[in-house]
């Protein structure tokens, strides 16, 4: 019953976020095209581990960050030096986890073949 509970709110939650934040919805339609792309060009079960995971990768980074901006903004409205602080960090993440997929896409795809 627990497992059966945290999976619908897992689910609620990806749903919030998809009709909530633009840039995860963009995300979700990248990886629609993206993951079957990956199992596509990858030669093997690493390179398709590794293609589908950085693209996986910047979805959890973005529902953390989101989570992130959830929580600043839920405990105040007013602009805070550290809540900007907060919430550049987590759009940093985000950055990152782009440029990491971006990073293994090439890697594999470019110079591994």
């Amino acid at each position: 019953m627990r497992l059966w509970l945290a999976t619908l709110n897992s689910l609620r939650g990806l749903k919030h976020c998809y009709y909530s934040e633009a840039a995860f919805r963009q995300e979700v339609w990248a990886a629609c095209v993206l993951v079957p792309l990956a199992i596509w060009l990858g030669r093997n079960g690493i390179e398709r581990a590794l293609l589908v995971g950085s693209v996986l990768a910047v979805l959890i980074v973005e529902l953390l960050n989101t989570g992130i901006e959830v929580v600043v903004d839920r405990i105040s409205n007013e602009r805070h030096r550290l809540s900007g602080f907060a919430k550049d960090l987590g759009s940093s993440a985000v950055l990152l986890s782009l440029l990491l997929a971006l990073a293994t896409w090439v890697l594999v795809l470019w110079v591994g073949h």
